[in-house]
C-alpha cells in the first residue's frame, strides 16, 4: 500500500480553505510540509499542475533536495513537456533523488495557447498522450531510439542518466473510454476520484478487461484513490465541522449571485462526481457528495467524512476492491497533514494485514 498526501501549488494562499498566509509559495514552506508529511507516515504528495501555478517539477526537484524519504508525484501535461526532454529531465531527478520520482500525467484541458499548445479534439488529445507515454518509457529504458509517431518524433535518442528498472511510476487518470484505453496500455496506476465504491469496482473490472483486450505489455495495472477526508475525533465532530463548511461555500455561492453554478464540468469523470449529488448527500458509510454543489472541484467534489475509525474501515472498502494506492488531503494542510497521517495510516496498514491474513 502506498499513501501519499497533496501539497497545494499555487500562487495565491488559500486553497480549497487553507489557512496558510506567511511565507505561502515558498520553498520553506512548501519543504516544511513535505517534511511534515514524512513525519507523520506519509510516503510522499502529489504536486499539480496547471499553467498559472509555479512549475510542477521545479517544485518537485527543490522539494527533494531538502528531504529524505519524500517522494514527489509531480504533476505534468504532454504538450507543456516534449518527451525527450522530460524523459530526460525526470531521469536526472530520479537519479539525484535516489529514485524516489512519482509522475502523474494530466491530459485534461489547461490554458494551452499561453504556452505554444493547441487543443485538439478527445480522440488526438490521448491519442497524443498514449504517444508519450510509450516514448518516454522507451527512452528511459532503449539506447538510441528512433521514432516517427502521430505526435512526437525523435532520432538516435538515449535518456541520461540511465534509470533503474522500468523508470519512475506513471500515475494517470481519466474516465472516459478514450482515456481508460490509454490507462490500460501505458500507466502503472490507474487514480480514481472519489466514487461510490459500486462506481469503482465497475471501473476496476472494465479497466482488467481492457488490459486483456488490449494485449497490455507492462506489469500488471494497478489502481489508486485521491480524495479529500475530514477526519475528526468523533463523527459528530467530523459532520459538523464538513456541513459548516459546506455552508460556507454555499454562502459564497449566492454572495456571488451564483444561484445556477455550473456543474456541467468538460472532463467526464468531473461530471461523474457531480451527478452524485442527485442521488443523495451521504453514499455508501461516510462519502459526502454536498461539496460538490457549490464549487468543489476534483479531489474536493466528494470528501470522506467521520471519525478516524469510520474513514479507515471506508478506505479498506475501497483497498478490498483493489486500490492499493491512497492520495488524500484536507485543509488547513499543515495541521492536517500530521492530523490525518497519525489517525489514519497505521489503522490502514493494520486493518488491511488482518484483511489480507488468511
Amino acid at each position: 500500500m502506498t499513501f501519499l498526501w497533496y501539497i497545494p501549488n499555487t500562487v495565491q494562499p488559500g486553497h480549497r480553505g487553507d489557512d496558510a498566509v506567511d511565507g505561502y509559495g515558498t520553498l520553506d514552506h512548501s519543504t516544511e510540509l513535505a517534511l511534515t508529511a514524512e513525519q507523520h507516515g506519509w510516503e510522499g504528495a502529489l504536486i499539480g499542475t496547471g499553467w498559472g501555478r509555479p512549475d510542477t517539477f521545479t517544485v518537485a526537484t527543490a522539494i527533494a533536495a531538502r528531504t529524505t524519504t519524500f517522494r514527489p508525484l509531480a504533476a505534468i501535461r504532454p504538450g507543456y513537456w516534449q518527451p525527450a526532454h522530460f524523459a530526460s529531465a525526470a531521469a536526472t531527478l530520479d537519479h539525484l533523488s535516489g529514485g524516489r520520482l512519482l509522475i502523474n500525467i494530466v491530459s485534461g484541458k489547461d490554458n494551452l495557447a499561453a504556452y505554444g499548445d493547441v487543443e485538439g479534439d478527445q480522440a488526438q488529445r490521448y491519442g497524443r498522450t498514449k504517444e508519450f507515454m510509450r516514448l518516454v518509457r522507451r527512452l528511459w529504458t532503449e539506447e538510441n531510439v528512433t521514432f516517427a509517431g502521430s505526435h512526437f518524433r525523435v532520432e538516435g535518442s538515449t535518456a541520461a542518466p540511465r534509470v533503474e528498472g522500468t523508470g519512475p511510476r506513471l500515475y494517470f487518470g481519466g474516465a472516459s473510454a478514450a482515456a481508460e484505453k490509454v490507462a490500460a496500455t501505458e500507466a502503472d496506476v490507474q487514480l480514481f476520484w472519489g466514487e461510490p465504491l459500486e462506481g469503482i469496482a465497475e471501473r476496476i473490472d472494465r479497466l482488467r478487461k481492457l488490459t486483456n483486450d488490449l494485449d497490455r505489455d507492462l506489469p500488471g495495472l494497478e489502481f489508486g484513490l485521491r480524495i479529500t477526508t475530514v477526519v475528526r475525533e468523533t463523527s459528530a465532530e467530523a459532520w459538523r465541522d464538513a456541513e459548516a463548511r459546506v455552508d460556507a461555500m454555499a454562502d459564497q455561492v449566492e454572495a456571488r449571485h451564483d444561484r445556477q453554478f455550473d456543474q456541467h464540468g468538460p472532463a467526464i469523470g468531473q461530471q461523474r462526481l457531480l451527478d452524485l449529488a442527485a442521488r443523495g448527500d451521504v453514499l455508501d458509510s461516510c462519502l459526502y457528495t454536498a461539496p460538490g454543489r457549490y464549487g468543489g472541484g476534483g479531489a474536493g467534489t466528494t470528501w470522506l467524512v467521520g471519525s478516524a475509525d469510520e474513514v479507515s474501515a471506508a478506505l479498506v472498502k475501497y483497498a478490498e476492491l483493489g486500490i492499493s494506492h491512497f492520495v488524500l488531503s484536507d485543509t488547513p494542510y499543515q495541521r492536517e497533514t500530521a492530523r490525518v497521517g497519525d489517525a489514519l495510516i497505521s489503522r490502514l496498514r493494520d486493518a488491511l494485514t488482518q484483511v489480507q491474513s488468511p
